[in-house]
């Protein structure tokens, strides 16, 4: 089995293509897979959605990612949605394929398990999630793989090449079941998104559940953790906390040091991390405050190096 490879998914297996190498215009050009919500990449937050996706095909350019991935880069570069899907799609082998773009910051697992479902509880050839305004969205979806280089072969055939053409000519030809979700469908297109993600994220009741999900994302844990349980023994031992995130970041920084061996350096390694998500996640707020967009995320990056497996 190949790194980028995943070996426990728990039902049929899927592969998943993610679309990241648009231009960003409407972000005056940054890099937009590589802005950072709840301090994280986007990328790395939908790479986090379909972690148990048998085979990750990113199409773009290589980039520094949170977990392992394939690459595929369209033919010309910058030729659409529609070649960058025929890209990724060559480089995967599942009947079933997750189809995302890079800017979905509130998709999550269960979502992507919904789609999955939808797709196989019938004989729809595609399964997409539509916006609130009911609109279709064909880069959150999962689509028979079949039934897509059916479509992609008839375009080819007919246009000549794949270059340009937009995502309608695509899925117009396909049996499609819808699964309504304003909020996992929303994506990021400008700075006034980001800065709405981003204050959505830091809500009430959600907080926490985000700060947890980024420290295990960037100190490499899979792991459930039971929030309740560690917040009442922190209470206890603390004599009732103020900042909660303070000692559930202490136990994941203690488990990954566990985990990489234990020692000093070990500790110090994985406090270094978290500190940095930390400092992170606090500027990300001052920022937002001040109402300015980060400057350096237009070639921000994100985690540790994804390795090109071809």
């Amino acid at each position: 089995m190949t790194s980028y490879e995943h070996s426990a998914a728990p039902y049929a297996p899927y592969d998943a293509v993610v679309l990241a190498g648009g231009g960003a215009r409407r972000l005056g050009g940054a890099d937009k897979p590589g802005v950072r919500v709840g301090g994280r990449a986007l990328l790395d937050r939908v790479l986090a959605a379909c972690a148990d996706a048998r085979t990750t095909v990113v199409v773009a350019d290589p980039r520094p990612t949170s977990r392992p991935v394939r690459w595929a880069r369209e033919d010309p570069p910058g030729a659409g949605p529609v070649a960058a899907l025929d890209a990724g799609l060559r480089r995967t082998g599942a009947d079933d394929v997750l189809v995302l773009s890079a800017d979905l910051p509130f998709l999550a697992a269960p979502t992507v398990r919904r789609l999955l479902d939808a797709l196989r509880s019938g004989g729809a050839e595609g399964a997409l999630l539509t916006d609130a305004d009911g609109r279709d969205q064909p880069l959150v979806a999962a689509y028979r793989t079949a039934a897509l280089r059916r479509e992609l072969a008839a375009l080819a055939a007919a246009a000549g090449n794949l270059t340009g053409l937009p995502l309608r000519r695509l899925t117009a030809g396909l049996d499609l079941t819808r699964v309504p979700d304003p909020v996992a469908s929303f994506d990021c297109d400008t700075w006034d998104d980001i800065a709405t993600a981003r204050t959505r994220i830091r809500e009430h009741g959600h907080v926490l559940d985000e700060w947890i999900s980024a420290a295990k994302d960037e100190l490499g844990l899979d792991l459930d953790v039971d929030i309740k349980v560690l917040l009442d023994l922190a209470r206890d031992a603390a004599h009732g906390v103020a900042r909660p995130a303070a000692p559930l970041t202490t136990f994941l920084v203690g488990y990954a040091a566990a985990r990489a061996g234990g020692g000093p350096e070990a500790v110090a390694e994985a406090a270094r991390k978290a500190a940095a998500l930390a400092r992170r996640w606090a500027a990300e707020a001052e920022q937002e405050k001040a109402g300015k967009p980060e400057e350096s995320e237009k070639d921000s990056g994100a985690g540790a190096p994804g390795p090109d497996a071809g």
